[in-house]
């Protein structure tokens, strides 16, 4: 953490001409820590020591911020472009010369469209991270029917998880959400996407090529590729993509979970993987961010006149509480 630091061990001031690490980096270091000597981060000094750099950093410029949530009224607009007429049928393949100037709004076809729903979704519902996702190989997914109710589950495991390097990762059971849930829905996402892409084995999330072409070799798409894919689709429904980021499902997944389907915050920790041991809230981070748009104009907040919002299909209720 020394690097991250404009001061000394000594107390003395380093030459301003030295390039420092990030706090984001002192955060790793401090997490690399615990992860190898146990309850390190519980310690008073550790703990006023990051608070004291992350101000020092704040003042000296580097403001560390979150990546903005996504809710569920971005999902909602991103599923409705994605699934225009135009989206119909996947993207014959038309040739094009190398140096052809490119169109900046023609970044993807249905099968792009179809692989970004299906990471939103998975991403969003199951609180995963992004190397998480792109690693999700197709045995990792089981589709199972119920014969007597004709309910379908979408049970995924995932090869790895962050936190729980020892294996004993305990699998995802999703059901196939009501029509209105649509652009929430794994099910339906992961059976369009093998539908367009016709892929059986291997990496779920290809690379994709130039004319809305999944690559043939069996590697995963980078983080850097998605992202950029995702971003492009903020800008098709006209939203501003730099708050948003990879991790921004996942904050966004866990706020839903919390306010929209109130849920006891052990049982999120549990379904995210986040630790139990509420001495350090890691989770806070996730719930609360000043990065994120505001749920309630504060114009609004005493007044009991306010419209009623879509009835919920699952509660029925209307009320802005719920």
């Amino acid at each position: 953490m020394e690097s991250c630091d404009e001061i000394n061990l000594d107390g003395s001031e380093k030459d301003k001409s030295k390039e420092r690490s990030t706090f984001t980096h002192a955060q790793k270091m401090r997490a690399a820590a615990t992860f190898g000597f146990g309850r390190i981060h519980v310690s008073e000094t550790l703990t006023s020591y990051m608070l004291s750099l992350h101000r020092r950093k704040t003042l000296i410029g580097e403001t560390a911020t979150s990546a903005r949530a996504v809710t569920l009224a971005l999902l909602s607009n991103l599923f409705e472009f994605n699934n225009q007429p135009k989206f119909a049928k996947p993207r014959p393949y038309e040739p094009t010369a190398r140096n052809a100037p490119k169109d900046p709004t023609d970044w993807g076809g249905r099968r792009a469209c179809a692989l970004l729903h299906l990471g939103y979704t998975l991403a969003f519902c199951d609180l995963l991270r992004i190397d998480e996702l792109l690693q999700i190989q197709v045995h990792n997914i089981v589709i199972e029917k119920d014969p007597k109710t004709g309910v379908v589950t979408l049970t995924l495991t995932l090869p790895f998880r962050k936190t729980c390097q020892f294996g004993d990762i305990k699998p995802f059971i999703l059901y196939e959400m009501p029509r209105q849930y649509a652009h929430l829905c794994p099910v339906r996402a992961f059976s369009k996407w093998l539908h367009f892409s016709w892929i059986r084995t291997g990496y779920l999330f290809r690379k994709f090529c130039q004319n809305d072409r999944i690559a043939e070799e069996n590697k995963p798409m980078t983080s850097e590729q998605f992202l950029e894919m995702f971003r492009n689709n903020l800008i098709d429904i006209g939203t501003d993509y730099f708050p948003y980021g990879t991790h921004s499902f996942r904050c966004g997944g866990c706020q839903w979970l919390s306010v929209e389907r109130p849920s006891p915050l052990r049982q999120i920790c549990e379904w995210g993987s986040w630790s139990q041991e509420f001495t350090h809230l890691t989770i806070v981070k996730y719930l609360i961010s000043g990065n994120d748009n505001p749920t309630v104009n504060r114009y609004n907040f005493f007044n009991m006149h306010r419209k009623p919002t879509t009835v919920c299909p699952t509660c029925n209720r209307s009320c802005h509480c719920n």
